[in-house]
């Protein structure tokens, strides 16, 4: 626990680092011992949410004036200091967020990787030029930023997604309001400080903390927000899309009822490393992360002895601790739901292991749970449908190949999935067959690459424009068609 004094931090509004109006705050708690209070953040109001969008709305002529290689050396420069400063920055996310440091600080280096691929990748953003058949025209298109840009993020990675949406908004001309989730601010105030001390002008980059039901609808609603970026959980993302104008753009990435697949050619070693690392290394709070697995029949007894010893094996503690394997869910709330899902689990399935919330010394003021197994689980019951956003694994009996994929294509999500097998036909039949934005063969469903496109088909996205690599730029652009005489 930290004996330091806690420390205020404020939000960036017009260029100013400035406390809400209202004079209130609220205390970001450590997970892991929420008698550590890792930082205290401004209580924001509409009037404080006001302003940020006026201030950016402000700063957009001038910010789309400037000059590409500018707008991109603010990237480079801000990408070296979170690079420089991970070591330290990954120490308050851990105690906000509750993963391990080996994680966190992965997480701030990969931004500043992010950072400086949209430096680069944005400077090649361009329009095209179309032949016709007067020789007295030409027809040609641009690219256009689009004006103030709302960035929603969640707690579970709270610098590397408000990374990959801010830094294509920026680089292609667009100003920001960038709210962060109110359970790991922190690490979004270190992205945010980053870029505003890498020479950003005043109000294009405008960062405000506060509860959602206060600031929310000024962000999202506002007739100068012309896009909205927003990952979170479905209900959230649903009642944005309701909401705004239709004008407003908007990018939404949302839940996952995420599968593997194992068939009954698959290392099952491999095939239970993917799942203890897709499913629970987060603690199972990833929105790609690992939840059903659909085993073949021939194969099952054999994989869920070695998956039940696996989870037997794991250590659980505090992400600050060196090695181990599963550290606190999130919050006081994400505790209550997983423990919940746990009770509704033990009616509708066979409990293998786990679901229990710690006690003793080192978890009493912390928000553990044991990673929970359910066997015997069919297609009807609530943990093999329903988000749970936590270390819970369902197995799933199927026959074959064919059941497999009707039962894991039997969801209302499709964000990421994966399939153990050395059967070259499967993972051919698989990456077509797959109702899922993300495929994976042997791979776990976590994670995705800076440079390669992001998103999810179904409820799990608005299944419009892709976040990541270079088509994580053609949402913050519009395109105009010129015709011009000579």
């Amino acid at each position: 626990m930290s004996n330091q004094p806690v420390e205020e931090f404020r939000n960036q509004i017009a260029g100013e680092w400035t406390a809400a109006v209202g004079g209130k705050t609220f205390d970001n708690v450590n997970p892991a011992d929420t008698r550590d209070i890792v930082g205290r953040f401004q209580a924001s109001t509409s009037a404080d949410a006001l302003a940020a969008v006026d201030a950016a709305a402000a700063a957009f002529a001038s910010w789309r004036a400037t000059p590409i290689s500018k707008r991109a050396k603010v990237l480079l420069d801000a990408a070296d200091h979170l690079e420089a400063n991970a070591a330290a920055f990954a120490l308050e996310l851990t105690r906000e967020e509750g993963k391990p440091l080996s994680l966190a600080k992965d997480e701030f280096l990969r931004s500043a990787q992010t950072l400086r691929f949209y430096a680069i990748e944005g400077q090649t953003l361009a329009g095209e030029t179309f032949p016709q058949d007067d020789p007295d025209m030409l027809v040609y298109t641009q690219r256009e930023p689009l004006g103030v840009v709302t960035v929603i993020s969640p707690w579970n990675f709270p610098v590397s997604i408000p990374a990959r949406k801010i830094a294509p908004a920026l680089v292609t001309g667009n100003t920001v309001v960038f709210k962060p989730s109110s359970d790991a601010p922190l690490s979004g105030y270190r992205l945010a400080q980053a870029l505003v001390r890498s020479g950003l002008p005043k109000g294009v980059l405008n960062f405000i903390t506060g509860s959602a039901a206060r600031i929310g609808s000024v962000i999202t609603e506002s007739p100068h927000v012309r896009a909205i970026t927003f990952t979170g959980s479905t209900d959230a993302g649903k009642h944005i899309h309701n909401s705004v104008p239709m004008t407003t753009r908007v990018q939404l990435e949302l839940g996952g009822k995420n599968p593997l697949i194992v068939m009954e050619d698959a290392d099952l070693d491999l095939a239970v490393d993917l799942a203890i690392k897709g499913g629970l290394s987060l603690s199972g709070q990833a929105c790609t992360g690992t939840s059903r697995i659909l085993v073949v029949k021939q194969v099952r007894d054999a994989f869920i002895e070695k998956l039940v010893t696996r989870v037997r094996s794991l250590k659980i503690g505090s992400g600050i601790t060196a090695g181990m394997d599963v550290g606190p869910l999130a919050t006081a709330g994400q505790l209550d739901t997983v423990l919940s899902y746990v009770d509704i689990g033990k009616r509708e399935a066979r409990h293998l292991i786990g679901g229990d919330r710690l006690a003793g010394e080192g978890y009493d003021h912390g928000y553990y749970v044991s990673p929970a197994v359910f066997a015997d689980v069919d297609q009807s019951m609530r943990i093999a449908r329903e988000e749970i956003f936590g270390p819970v694994l369902a197995v799933i009996d199927v026959e074959d190949y064919k059941d497999a994929i009707a039962k894991a294509n039997d969801t209302p999500y499709g964000l990421s999935a994966a399939i153990a097998t050395r059967n070259p036909r499967y993972m051919h039949a698989f990456a077509n067959d797959i109702q899922s934005g993300t495929v994976k063969i042997n791979r776990t469903t976590t994670g995705n690459l800076v440079n390669a496109p992001f998103g999810g088909l179904k409820w799990s996205s608005t299944s419009t424009f892709r976040e990541s690599g270079r088509a994580g730029l053609e949402f913050y652009s519009q395109t105009k068609t010129v015709y011009r005489g000579c």
